[in-house]
Formats: C-alpha cells, structure tokens, sequence
C-alpha cells in the first residue's frame, strides 16, 4: 500500500510539473522552411516597407500561432514590440485577428513566436496575409530568402507583391498538452487498479 501511494504522490508531483512547464506542441501547416536551422538570405525594414507581409495559402480550417525570423536594425539599447496582424482578400484588407505584442530585447536576432488569442478560423485553400507590423520601439527587420520559394504565397513590400522572396515564416496551430486534472485522474486510476490486483482477500 505504502509503495503505490509513494506512486500516486510521485506521479501527480511529475504530471503537475510538466503541465506547467509544457505549452503544447506546434502543428505547423504552412511555412518556407521545414525547420528552425536554416537563416534568411536578406532582411527587410519592417516599418519602411509598410504594408509588409507575406500570403500563404492554408490548408489547415485555423491559425494559432506565426513564427517569424526578426532582426535588429540598430543595436542602440531601445528594443521593440511586435505583433503581427493576420488580413484577409489582401495585405490591406480586413484584419481577422492580432496576436499581442511580443517584446524583442536590444541586438535580437532569430525566430519568435506571434500567438493568437484563440484560434483565427481560415478557409482551407483560400490566401490570406502575415503582416508584421512594430507596435511601438526601434527599427526592427523580417528575414526573407530566395531559394526555398514557397507555393503558397509570396512576400509583399509596400503593398506590393514580389515573387522573388518570401518571408521566413511558419503557421500553423498548437495542440495543447493533456490538463493535468486529467493526467492526475489517470494515475488515481492506475492506483486503484493495481491495488484491486494485488489485493487477497
């Protein structure tokens, strides 16, 4: 008895850690790259070349997050906040949703994640539009490239579209790991399944 109840005890405390430290997996649908090693070739200014953006053609039915690769342009101690709004019909048409500001410290450079509040709804097969936009703070610049030439879209640069790059960018969702009630649920069951078989009468 004392050794499944040590169990139960260690199994909650393990399961209770790990849904506070987990934040769920990325399902990524679209993106140029596969993964997050490879860089961009060139960099864009985000505030120069408003509106800026990216189309991209979902086949997913929502958007959870926007992973963008993002530079400093100044190194001047400022840093800045962005956020990335997510168009439909064009890179200047209705706004569906916003993700909050992300805060990007003084000398960042490389990916962060743009989340949405909830899931934006998207149809599947239809274009739609990234548009990073600096909120308030320094210069800041997109990575972009060449060469992977993404199928789905292409990049924008004041307002106007340019086959030749894309933005470095992935979409998708994020599927969040199992509640811990759950979890706890599981292992009370476990306890008391194992006491029933070992039990005698």
């Amino acid at each position: 008895m004392a050794r499944e109840l040590r169990f139960l005890i260690f199994f909650t405390g393990l399961v209770c850690s790990k849904a506070a430290l987990s934040q769920g997996t990325f399902v990524y649908d679209q993106q140029l790259v596969t993964n997050d090693t490879s860089g961009g070739e060139f960099s864009a200014a985000i505030q120069t070349n408003q509106p800026i953006g990216q189309s991209f053609t979902p086949t997913l039915s929502s958007v959870g997050f926007v992973r963008l690769f993002l530079g400093d342009s100044s190194r001047n101690g400022i840093g800045a906040n962005v956020l990335v709004n997510l168009r439909s019909d064009s890179l200047q048409g209705p706004i569906l949703a916003s993700t909050d500001p992300v805060f990007m410290p003084d000398g960042f450079s490389g990916r962060a994640d743009f989340l949405f509040l909830n899931e934006v709804s998207v149809i599947p097969g239809t274009t739609y539009f990234i548009q990073p936009v600096v909120q308030s703070g320094d210069a800041w610049n997109i990575f972009l490239d060449i060469n992977y030439k993404y199928p789905g879209g292409t990049a924008f640069f004041s307002g106007v579209a340019d086959p030749s790059f894309d933005l470095w960018f992935r979409e998708g969702i994020i599927v969040p790991e199992p509640a811990s009630g759950s979890l706890i649920l599981l292992a009370i069951g476990i306890f008391v399944w194992r006491k029933r078989k070992w039990h005698v009468p």
